[in-house]
C-alpha cells in the first residue's frame, strides 16, 4: 500500500516538477520587498470627508490635502518605477535617520499624524471662540538620537524625570534646562502594554540649551463642543496635512465659508500656536494636485521657491499662495475669488 502510495506521489512530483519550481520563484519576484522606498506623485483628499462634526456650518468648496503616493519595493514595482519620469527610488538608509528602523520611522510618522489632528482641532476651535478642555497630555519619545546616551527607546511614554511628574512636553523641555551638562538623570516610562521602566540620560549642550537627545510629541486628549471625530486612511502618515486640517474645522465652525466656493489644496504643519511649517515631497504633491486639477494651492513660505520651480518647468496652471502662520491664510483666503 505505502509502495503504491509512493509511486503515485512521485508520479504528480514528476508530471507538475516546473510548476513546482516556477511557482516559488513567481512568488518572490511578485512579492519580495527590496531596501527601498519609491515615491510618486499622489492627489488630493478632501478634509470635509473626514470630519465628522454635528450642526456644522454649510461649506460650498473645499480644502483638500495632497499627498504623497509610496509603493512597496518588489521586483515588477522597481522595474516599472525605473520607466515613470516622475516616479524615484530611495534607498531605505537614505530615507531613515542613523540608528532608525522601518518600525521605528512608521511609529514616528503615524504619531506626528495624531499630533498634527489634535492640533488642528484644538487650534481651529480656540481660532474660532470655541473652548477647548484638555484632561490629559502624553509626551511620547518619537526618535532617540544616534549620539545620544541615554537608553530611551521610541515608543517610550515619559511619565516622570528624577521622580517629578512630567505634564507636558514644555514642561519637560524647561525641566531639563535646569540641568547641567553630563548630569545623569532618571525617567519613568511607560511601554508596550502600559509596562513601566526605568530608563537613564545624560545631559548635552547644543548652542547653549540642555538636550538629551531624543525628539518628543505630545498627544492631548481635550473636549470640545460639537463634538469632532477626524478618520484617516490606514496608510496615512505624517503632520503635513495639520494647516488644510484646521482650515476645514474652522469653516465649519464660523458662519461665512473661507474656500468661496472653490476648491483649494494644500501642506504644511500647524502648531499649536498658529505657525505653519516646512514639509517634503513637495514635487509629488504639486504633480499630484494638478492632476487633480487644482487651481490654488496653499504652502509653506520654507517650501514656495522648490514649488515655484515645479509649476515653472511644467508649466502648471497653478497658483501657489506662501504662507507662514494661520491668520495669514486667513487673509490670503479673503483674494482667492
Amino acid at each position: 500500500m505505502n509502495n503504491k502510495l509512493y509511486v503515485k506521489f512521485k508520479k504528480i512530483i514528476s508530471e507538475n516538477l516546473k510548476f513546482i519550481i516556477i511557482f516559488p520563484i513567481l512568488i518572490f519576484i511578485i512579492f519580495y520587498e527590496f531596501p527601498y522606498y519609491i515615491s510618486a506623485p499622489g492627489g488630493i483628499s478632501n478634509v470635509a470627508k473626514r470630519i465628522h462634526m454635528e450642526n456644522a456650518n454649510e461649506v460650498k468648496g473645499s480644502f483638500n490635502l495632497t499627498y504623497v503616493s509610496e509603493y512597496k519595493a518588489t521586483l515588477p514595482v522597481l522595474i516599472f518605477a525605473n520607466l515613470m519620469k516622475d516616479w524615484d527610488i530611495e534607498k531605505k538608509e537614505d530615507v531613515l535617520a542613523e540608528n532608525q528602523t522601518s518600525n521605528e520611522l512608521e511609529f514616528m510618522e503615524k504619531v506626528l499624524l495624531k499630533e498634527a489632528a489634535q492640533n488642528a482641532v484644538i487650534y481651529a476651535y480656540e481660532k474660532a471662540g470655541k473652548e477647548v478642555e484638555i484632561t490629559n497630555r502624553q509626551v511620547i519619545v518619537n526618535y532617540v538620537f544616534s549620539n545620544a546616551n541615554t537608553d530611551l527607546k521610541t515608543g517610550d511614554e515619559l511619565i516622570s524625570i528624577n521622580d517629578k511628574k512630567i505634564t507636558s512636553k514644555l514642561m519637560l523641555q524647561n525641566e531639563i534646562q535646569k540641568y547641567k551638562k553630563n548630569d545623569k538623570i532618571i525617567f519613568k516610562v511607560k511601554h508596550n502594554n502600559n509596562k513601566e521602566y526605568e530608563r537613564f540620560a545624560y545631559i548635552t549642550e547644543l548652542e547653549e540649551r540642555k538636550l538629551v537627545g531624543i525628539y518628543i510629541s505630545e498627544l492631548i486628549d481635550f473636549k470640545v463642543d460639537p463634538d469632532i471625530k477626524i478618520t484617516f486612511d490606514s496608510a496615512e502618515s505624517g503632520p503635513s496635512g495639520g494647516l488644510m486640517t484646521a482650515l476645514a474645522i474652522y469653516n465649519y465652525l464660523i458662519e461665512d465659508d473661507i474656500t468661496n466656493g472653490l476648491k483649494i489644496a494644500g501642506t504644511g504643519t500647524l502648531d499649536l500656536e498658529g505657525n505653519v511649517g516646512a514639509i517634503g515631497g513637495v514635487k509629488y504633491k504639486i504633480l499630484g494636485a494638478n492632476k487633480d486639477k487644482v487651481k490654488y494651492f496653499i504652502i509653506p513660505t520654507d517650501n514656495y521657491e522648490e514649488a515655484k520651480k515645479i509649476i515653472e518647468e511644467r508649466d502648471l496652471d497653478i497658483k501657489l499662495y506662501p504662507v507662514n502662520t494661520f491668520d495669514e491664510t486667513l487673509e490670503i483666503l479673503k483674494e482667492i475669488k
